[in-house]
């Protein structure tokens, strides 16, 4: 029978008692010697009943305070003090003198010097040349001397330092410790430029003050009389600046950048973040513009238990281009709300605000709107409460349309208000039915005078039931539909009422098969299926002419909408169909991960009937075979991705429209993609993103430091998007950014172009300099913000800045 292993417990790894020599004398040997003589002898015999208490009791790991990475403030009082050198003299319980290669440790503080005084009575420790301090893994050197060890106070006369965290360093004529965590340094420097050799060689970088006062503990450093020094030019001078020690969220400058562009001239930004809690932080912008004038931006940020959002909000009290003062607010709130109703439960609020001054503003402003439609803005808010299958929501939007003179656009309509309540259920009795309900009744209003169709009150009750059968390798589902409709009108329609109604049926059935064979192609081996799918729709004619068209419009074209029951999207039209939707798809999966390697897929629309519904201005469908969809991807290597669409019609035997794209990424930093859309009659445009360090052009093929750090100091990347319309010949939108990573600060230089009009565009140009562990990355920087919004897959050069020794790895 195997013996039975002794658990691992802090006792067993007591170290035996440690013997006082006399080039090595420890001080606080005798409790040493104690601890060593209160461990236990060695475990007695196992017993035949202990052997089977074994064999019953799984054996469990029990942890051990030798190796804990953090002690407590209790530890740390226990810790013996050692002292080292080549001549130690003393008086016991009273002091000890080490003379030559002199060393003091105790726990995380190691002090060496040439020679030693330790007062024990009252813990200093009294150290002269060559001291060298090391506190938690942060190094300082000077001539001489005092710390207090258990609360770490003490001075040292014309000091180094180097911090372990983010590698900062620097100089000072004195350093006084306040405890284990601050610090305060007079006539200091301040740099994590990495020290070259050679007595000539200055940092890139360099802040120098007439004091600075460390914290590790909220990781910050707040200097006075400070001045920011970059290739030995002064950038500036402040009574007052506070800076991080780390990557955490810090109050603080971020990183300036001066831009230019054809609208504003010469723009300076000068970013502040604050942060105001954990949850909780604001960046304020102040920018100046020469042509323009001063602009004021915040944006503010909260994240509670029960909501969250954003807002922020940008004010030109007085802008030359329009002598008018200008705004832009946006908006965005979720919010959790109890009711405090147990039976009620929560209901969530959702809000999105987007306001702007006046209509030129989307074409003064064209990087204030991050939606798809600058001249749309829309003000939503739903009030939404959900319990099992039950759903009801109130919604309120409301348009602000940006009008032009020479461009009117017809506004959207505003839904004030918009009542919902759904009923959703899968599975649902011994059927096993899928039902789902829904009633809507919706106010539309927008200007008639250009939607030339009155506003009015829309009611629509939908009622759905499907049966769905699910079989390894088949599916079939017969669903049954009814769409009902109801209209009171504020003007009479084209026939005089003011009253309209309608009320639709819908019947389908939707099937497919799945076959599965093992294949292998170019070496490889892979679950390769096959996948036929066939769904028919029937849904009569209803004339619907008549009707109003709040929010109808025809669907996309793509493998999701042609196997939808309605060719419209939307509740004021249903398209009468007569309808066999058939298609095939093939895929490659990885037999181990299933991770698709290639897809290949075919869809098609026969249409039995002529569909006789159309949208206003609209002509009936009368062919019998709608375009034909292929398409297909390709995942074979992680460094490869194409996928490409095309929508061919069989009639004129030409593509409708096509979109292929493909993506190249072997490494972090190294990401090159493209995109070619063709849409006849309409649009042919070719789109371009990259990625990659210049570097390479010459054979540096720099390092894999991991996302977020870089690939090395020295080294030049170039970014950048450009969308080109093939049709016109020319550039509609374009990003053409470098990058200099220099170790200890970063470089850059943007270009973006903006179209605003089809014949006038917004051109700028952005400069930043950021400087590592001393400004830090935030949101609203332009030219970061303009890289990440408009280039794929984009990479910052240093998403982490420091990282967390272990107090493990600071032996010294």
């Amino acid at each position: 029978m195997r013996q039975r292993p002794i658990p691992l417990t802090a006792s067993a790894l007591r170290a035996p008692t440690l013997a006082c020599v006399p080039w090595a004398i420890m001080l606080l040997c005798a409790h040493v010697g104690a601890q060593a003589q209160s461990a236990p002898g060695p475990a007695p015999a196992a017993s035949q009943p202990v052997a089977d208490a074994a064999q019953e009791a799984p054996l469990r790991l029990q942890s051990s305070p030798a190796l804990k990475d953090q002690r407590s403030a209790q530890d740390e009082r226990k810790q013996p003090t050692f002292v080292l050198g080549d001549r130690i003299t003393g008086r016991p319980d009273l002091d000890t003198v080490v003379d030559g290669n002199a060393e003091l440790r105790r726990s995380d503080t190691i002090l060496r010097a040439d020679r030693i005084e330790y007062y024990q009575p009252d813990d200093i420790a009294k150290a002269r040349g060559n001291v060298r301090l090391n506190l938690e893994g942060n190094i300082y050197t000077g001539t001489e001397g005092q710390m207090k060890l258990e609360s770490s106070e003490g001075y040292l006369n014309e000091p180094t330092y180097q911090f372990n965290k983010n590698g900062a360093y620097g100089q000072a004529s004195r350093i006084d410790f306040i405890d284990d965590k601050r610090s305060v340094l007079r006539n200091a420097t301040y740099t994590t430029c990495t020290r070259r050799p050679g007595p000539s060689w200055m940092p890139d970088w360099i802040i120098k003050a007439s004091q600075v006062q460390f914290d590790n503990d909220t990781e910050t450093g707040q200097a006075e009389d400070v001045q920011l020094r970059f290739k030995d030019v002064p950038l500036f001078t402040l009574p007052y600046l506070s800076f991080p020690l780390s990557d955490a969220r810090k109050s603080g400058w971020l990183p300036p950048s001066v831009n230019t562009d054809n609208t504003s001239g010469v723009e300076l930004a000068v970013p502040y973040y604050w942060n105001i809690a954990p949850n909780r932080d604001a960046t304020i912008y102040t920018s100046l513009l020469s042509k323009r004038g001063i602009n004021i931006g915040s944006e503010f940020r909260y994240k509670e238990a029960q909501y969250d959002g954003t807002a922020r909000l940008d004010v030109m009290p007085s802008d030359k281009l329009r002598s008018s003062t200008r705004w832009g607010l946006t908006s965005a709130h979720t919010s959790s709300i109890n009711t405090g109703l147990r039976a009620v439960g929560d209901v969530t609020l959702n809000l999105a605000l987007n306001r702007v001054s006046d209509d030129d503003y989307w074409r003064d402003f064209p990087r204030a709107s991050g939606g798809l439609t600058q001249r749309l803005l829309a003000n939503d808010g739903t009030l939404a409460w959900a319990q099992g299958p039950f759903s009801i929501s109130a919604r309120a939007l409301k348009w602000q349309t940006l009008q032009n003179a020479g461009s009117v656009i017809i506004p959207p309509y505003d839904r004030l208000p918009q009542l919902t309540a759904r009923f959703d259920q899968v599975n649902w009795g011994a059927a096993g039915l899928d039902v789902f309900a829904e009633l809507d009744a919706t106010r539309f209003r927008s200007a008639e005078s250009l939607t030339l169709q009155p506003n009015g009150q829309r009611s629509y009750a939908l009622a759905q039931v499907s049966k769905p059968w699910r079989l390894p390798g088949f599916f079939l589902t017969p669903k049954l539909q009814l769409h009902a409709t109801s209209y009171r009108l504020d003007s009479p329609l084209a026939n005089g009422n003011t009253a309209a109604s309608r009320l639709v049926p819908t019947a389908s059935i939707d099937s497919g098969l799945i076959f599965e064979r093992e294949a292998s192609y170019l070496g490889r081996s892979f679950v390769q299926t096959l996948e036929p799918r066939a769904l028919y729709t029937y849904t009569p004619f209803r004339d619907q002419a008549v009707l109003p068209n709040y929010d109808t419009g025809l669907s996309d074209f793509n493998f999701a909408s042609i196997y939808a029951t309605n060719s419209f999207v939307g509740n004021d039209r249903i398209a009468d169909s007569n309808l066999l939707t058939v298609g095939v798809t093939s895929r490659l999966l990885e037999p181990n991960t299933g991770a698709e390697a290639l897809r290949l897929a075919y869809a098609q629309r026969l249409r039995l009937s002529d569909q006789k519904v159309t949208l206003p201005g609209g002509t009936p469908d009368k062919t019998s075979f709608s375009d034909m969809l292929f398409g297909g991807s390709v995942n074979w290597s992680p460094k490869w991705s194409t996928e490409a669409i095309v929508q061919f019609n069989p009639e004129t035997k030409r593509s409708e429209r096509s979109t292929l794209s493909g993506r190249y990424s072997p490494g972090n930093y190294r990401v090159l993609s493209a995109a070619y859309r063709y849409t006849r009659n309409q649009n042919e445009q070719v789109d371009f993103g990259w990625q990659w360090p210049l570097n390479d052009l010459w054979g540096d093929k720099g390092q894999d430091l991991g996302r977020g750090a870089g690939q090395g100091e020295g080294r030049w990347y170039s970014v950048g998007r450009l969308n080109y319309n093939l049709q016109d010949r020319k550039i509609v939108d374009a990003v053409l950014g470098f990058e200099y990573d220099a170790g200890c600060w970063l470089g850059r230089v943007v270009f973006d172009r903006v179209q605003t009009t089809t014949s006038t565009a917004n051109k700028r140009i952005s400069f930043q300099l950021e400087f590592v562990g001393f400004t830090r990355l935030g949101v609203g920087t332009n030219p970061l913000r303009t890289l990440k919004d408009n280039v794929p897959s984009y990479q910052y050069l240093r998403e982490k800045v420091t990282n967390s020794p272990s107090r493990l790895s600071t032996y010294d």
